[in-house]
C-alpha cells in the first residue's frame, strides 16, 4: 500500500528554491501516492498574485494538496517559535485527517514539526537534512559557537538522527561525519545520499554553438556570506593576464552594487563584464553563454554537507568549472570526472595554473559530453525522484 505523504518546507514555494528543490520532486512524486505539502510563504511574495495564482494551478494540475502558511521574520526567536507552533498544529491535523503515513521534513525547523507529528500520529519520519544547518549559522558568523541557540539547535539535531526513520544527506562526506557522532555509533540509523539535483530537461547544452566570441567565464548566484567572491575576483585578473580579452557575465539578483565595487578594487575593467538579472527559467540560457563557470565556497566545516546546486546547472549545461575542495562531494566529481578544476588555496601561481587548465578544458571539444554525463550521474532530478520513490516506498512497508 502507498500511503500518503506530508511534507513540511520551512521556504516558500512561491520562492525560486522552492520551485527548484521541492516543487520539481514532488510534483512527479505526487503521480504515485497521495502528497500534502506545508510550506511557509512570506507576505511579499503572497501579495504578487498573478505568481501565486500559477503556483497554486501548477500544484493543484500536479495533484499536491498545499497548506500554505505564513512565514514570519520578526523578532527572529519569537517568530521562528510561532511558525514552529502553527507548523505543529496543522501537521498533526492534516496527518490526521488525510491519514498521512510518513512525514518528509526539508532541513532543521521543518524536522521540528514534523517530530512533533511523528510522536503524535506515529508517522514515518524522514529527516532530509540538506547540511548541518547549526554548524552554518556559527561558520557564517550568526551566531557564537557556544551560544544558546547553537547548543539547542545541536540537541534537536540529535533528536533528528536518533528518531527519524530515514536520513537523508546531501552529500557522502557528511554521512561519513555523521557515523562517527558518539551518539550514532550502536544505532542502525538508515541513510541516502541525495544530492541537489537539477532538472536536466531544462539545463541543457545549446544546439548551436557561439559565434567568435571572447573567452567567457561565468558566475551565477549568490556572491555574499559564503561565497568567496574576492577570490573570484583576483581568479578574474589572474585571467586576464592569460587573456586580456577575455569577458566575465555574472548572474545575480540583489547584489549588483557589491559586485561592482569588488570588481572595481580588484581593478577589473568595467568594458570586461556584465551583471544581469535573470529568473531561473532564464539561467540555462546564459549559462550557454559561458565557456566556463566559477565559484568558491568557505571551506568550512558545516560544508562538508553542502552540494551547490550552481554545480548541476553548468555541468548540465555543458559547461566546465573551477572551484574549490573542501566542500561537500564537489572536488571528487570535478576531478575523478573530468569536468572541472578544484583547488585548495587562492595563490597568485594556483589560480593562473588553475585558470589555463580551465582555458584547455573548455577548448576540449570532448568536455561538454562529459559534463553532461556527469549531471546526470550526479546531479539528475529523475534520479533523485526514484531515490525518494524508493524511501517512500521502504516505509509504506514500516507503516
Amino acid at each position: 500500500m502507498k500511503h500518503s505523504v506530508l511534507y513540511i518546507s520551512y521556504d516558500g514555494m512561491l520562492e525560486p528554491l522552492g520551485q527548484s528543490q521541492v516543487l520539481a520532486y514532488l510534483v512527479r512524486l505526487a503521480e504515485h501516492r497521495p502528497i500534502h505539502l506545508i510550506s511557509f510563504e512570506k507576505a511579499e511574495d503572497w501579495k504578487n498574485l498573478r505568481q501565486r495564482s500559477q503556483i497554486q494551478q501548477d500544484i493543484a494540475k500536479a495533484g499536491i494538496h498545499w497548506h500554505p502558511l505564513r512565514y514570519h521574520k520578526r523578532p527572529s526567536s519569537i517568530a521562528t517559535a510561532w511558525d514552529i507552533l502553527q507548523g505543529c498544529v496543522v501537521g498533526v491535523w492534516v496527518a490526521l485527517r488525510y491519514r498521512c503515513r510518513i512525514v518528509h521534513a526539508r532541513s532543521y525547523v521543518a524536522s521540528v514539526m514534523a517530530l512533533a507529528v511523528k510522536r503524535l500520529t506515529g508517522a514515518k519520519f524522514i529527516f532530509d537534512m540538506r547540511g548541518f544547518w547549526a554548524d552554518e549559522r556559527v561558520d557564517g558568523g550568526i551566531w557564537p559557537a557556544n551560544s544558546k541557540m547553537y547548543r539547542i539547535s545541536k540537541w534537536f539535531e540529535r533528536q533528528f538522527l536518533l528518531h527519524a526513520n530515514h536520513v537523508v544527506s546531501l552529500t557522502h562526506a557528511a554521512v561519513r561525519v555523521m557515523k562517527q557522532f558518539p551518539y550514532l555509533k550502536e544505532t542502525a540509523t538508515s541513510f541516502s545520499v541525495i544530492p541537489t539535483c537539477a532538472d536536466l530537461a531544462k539545463f541543457t547544452p545549446a544546439l548551436s554553438t557561439a559565434s567568435e566570441r571572447p573567452f567567457t567565464l561565468g558566475y551565477v548566484g549568490s556572491a555574499g556570506t559564503w561565497y568567496l567572491f574576492g577570490e573570484v575576483c583576483q581568479a578574474m585578473v589572474a585571467l586576464l593576464k592569460i587573456n586580456p580579452q577575455s569577458q566575465f557575465l555574472l548572474v545575480n539578483k540583489g547584489e549588483h552594487e557589491f559586485i561592482r565595487d569588488e570588481l572595481a578594487n580588484a581593478g577589473i575593467p568595467a568594458e570586461n563584464f556584465s551583471i544581469i538579472t535573470a529568473n531561473h527559467t532564464e539561467v540555462p540560457l546564459l549559462i550557454n553563454q559561458m565557456d566556463a563557470g566559477i565559484f568558491f565556497i568557505k571551506p568550512a566545516y558545516s560544508k562538508q554537507a553542502s552540494a551547490p546546486t550552481k554545480l548541476a546547472e553548468f555541468l548540465g549545461c555543458g559547461v566546465p568549472c573551477l572551484s574549490n575542495s573542501g566542500v561537500g562531494d564537489m572536488a571528487e566529481v570535478l576531478e575523478s570526472e573530468g569536468v572541472g578544476i578544484s583547488i585548495s588555496n587562492f595563490q597568485e601561481d594556483t589560480l593562473e595554473n588553475a585558470l589555463a587548465k580551465l582555458i584547455q578544458l573548455a577548448a576540449d571539444p570532448h568536455t561538454e559530453s562529459l559534463c553532461v554525463s556527469a549531471a546526470h550521474k550526479h546531479f539528475s532530478l529523475d534520479e533523485g525522484v526514484q531515490r525518494y520513490s524508493q524511501i517512500y516506498s521502504q516505509l509504506d512497508k514500516q507503516a
